[in-house]
């Protein structure tokens, strides 16, 4: 008799789970330490490693998200302000968002000065035991960035010349004016015309939220080779003598967030660390990148999961990364007393409070990439008369305190649109619940 071997059902086949986003950046994160690290202790293979392999493939991450974040803004942006129903609604959530983001990036600035007082993190620095690094290239466009100090040239400097051309250009701010005056527009066209507009713009804005899907898939690659790439260039040898610079750039920063963006939180009924652990996966990323437009267009969408309205998250966030710059301004205050104390200059407070004026302007010509902040302060000290050859002695670790400055930016552009959406009473908190459920499912 012939034994009939059976085979298990197919539905007792047990799925391995899948390794969530946060867990696979977070490797990537460790492997990406680990790498650098062992470059740095082999300088004669680490140039050709991080030349040939490492900045390509970090490269490779920040060319495909520049690449899907003009397409998102224009077309969430115009979407968005066509459904508010009237221009006298829009303007005052513009209104609103840009009094809360001034108010907001004062506060950090002042506490960046105040921390840089108390702190005193240049006083008794040994500059014999610090290293030079090259900042020629800063120079050469400091002029261009004070140039941006007065406020029509700012005004003159969102009004783009070619929308076409600031588009190709990733420039932020005239895409953002031109998406604003064109969702305007938009409100008033007759409908026959308009719905098709929308619907069009709909369908492109819902494919490039599949697109940039597609690019996360390759974000754990992406954080590992460009943290490895920082990690291998300055090692953490070279910290010691900067140690409390860097500690007091991350004080000011946890403080920020804790009780600063804390009560705002909570002024507005949300929880601060209920946010932080929404947007993980994104600090995680901007954290490793130093670049907050690397999860511009997550925010946009897990801000309206969250319960903001879209026609609120297409503008804040984005507008956001312009004028909520919370870590480059506390940054710009802390560096330029560190430069000062390095050197022994004394700033009362009466130029302290010009310095205030003065950072308030030039904070907002900031751009979420890496290193444009390092200008901005470079332009900064120069309009007080500093010697500008102390930044030389940051330059090597500014990467290391970008990473925490570029992650507070991301942290306050998250929370602004729940302000201004509960300001507006236009908050679903019913929606915000269920997504925070599904959150803990």
């Amino acid at each position: 008799m012939d034994t009939v071997v059976e085979s298990p059902p197919v539905n007792h086949i047990e799925r391995k789970p899948r390794v969530g986003l946060a867990w696979q950046i977070l490797i990537g994160l460790v492997i990406g330490v680990a790498t650098g690290l062992v470059l740095n202790h082999f300088p004669q293979m680490r140039d050709a490693t991080i030349s040939g392999l490492l900045q390509p493939a970090g490269d490779i991450f920040i060319k495909l998200i520049k690449m899907i974040v003009v397409p998102i803004v224009f077309t969430s942006m115009v979407v968005g302000i066509a459904g508010v129903g009237d221009g006298k609604s829009f303007g005052r959530i513009g209104l609103k968002t840009l009094v809360y983001f001034e108010v907001i990036t004062t506060i950090a600035i002042l506490l960046g000065l105040i921390l840089g007082n108390v702190l005193q993190p240049g006083v008794g620095t040994d500059m014999s035991q610090l290293g030079h690094a090259d900042i020629s290239r800063y120079q050469q466009v400091t002029q261009q960035v004070q140039g941006h100090h007065g406020l029509m040239t700012l005004v003159l400097g969102v009004i783009p010349d070619n929308i076409l051309a600031s588009m190709a250009k990733g420039d932020l701010l005239p895409v953002i004016f031109f998406s604003v005056l064109f969702g305007l527009g938009l409100q008033s066209v007759p409908e026959e015309f308009r719905k098709p507009v929308i619907a069009m713009l709909k369908g492109v804005a819902e494919a490039m939220f599949k697109v940039t899907n597609m690019v996360m898939r390759y974000a754990p690659i992406g954080v590992c080779a460009l943290i490895a790439v920082t990690v291998a260039s300055f090692g953490f040898g070279s910290l010691l003598p900067l140690l409390k610079l860097v500690a007091v750039t991350y004080l000011a920063i946890v403080l920020f967030v804790l009780v600063v963006l804390g009560i705002t939180a909570r002024l507005f009924g949300f929880r601060i660390f209920t946010l932080l652990r929404v947007i993980k996966d994104e600090l995680i990323i901007a954290f490793s990148t130093c670049s907050s437009a690397t999860v511009l267009p997550q925010l946009m969408k897990k801000m309206e999961d969250y319960g903001v309205p879209k026609s609120i998250t297409t503008f804040v966030v984005p507008t956001g990364y312009t004028f909520n710059l919370d870590g480059a301004s506390i940054y710009l205050g802390i560096g330029t007393l560190f430069v000062a104390q390095l050197y022994g200059i004394h700033l009362g407070w009466q130029e302290q409070m010009v310095l205030v004026l003065t950072m308030v302007v030039t904070s907002k010509g900031a751009a979420g990439v890496p290193g444009f902040m390092f200008v901005i302060l470079l332009a900064t000290l120069a309009s007080a008369g500093l010697p500008l050859e102390g930044l030389a002695f940051i330059a090597g670790v500014d990467r290391v305190m970008d990473m925490g400055r570029t992650a507070l930016n991301v942290v306050g552009n998250a929370l602004a649109p729940l302000v201004i959406a509960r300001w507006e009473r236009q908050y679903d908190a019913e929606k915000g619940r269920a997504y925070l459920a599904s959150l803990d499912a």
